[in-house]
């Protein structure tokens, strides 16, 4: 009798094995739930970047504010009849043309709209 009761937990055992631990198991299965989360993530992360560029694309097709405001920060340009001021740091001894205009760039423009 004890063998009996042996041997079917045994196979018992071995039945289940391949449901929690083989190749189509529970495990396995999630693993790749976590998997599809995680891409799932991704893609709402990537669809967020795609809508905000989306909107700046039609920004830039549809209005001409985005094209100045890059053009002032990016490139440095002002308008017509605008006065240009540049701050210097005067603890900024390099005076080396790299280090006069990051300064330029990073904090050192105003812009001036001359009245007329």
């Amino acid at each position: 009798m004890r063998l009996i009761t042996l041997a079917l937990t045994a196979l018992l055992i071995l039945i289940q094995y391949p449901l929690w631990l083989g190749k189509g198991g529970s495990l396995r299965a999630w693993h790749l739930d976590q998997h599809v989360i995680a891409a799932q993530k991704k893609n709402d992360e990537l669809k967020a970047r795609n809508a905000k560029l989306e909107s700046e694309v039609q920004d830039l097709k549809d209005g001409t504010g985005a094209i100045e405001e890059r053009a002032r920060y990016e490139l440095g340009m002002i308008k017509d009849g605008e006065i240009f001021v540049q701050v210097v740091d005067p603890h900024n001894k390099a005076g080396t043309e790299s280090a006069s205009s990051s300064a330029t760039v990073q904090t050192g423009t105003i812009n001036n709209t001359v009245a007329r």
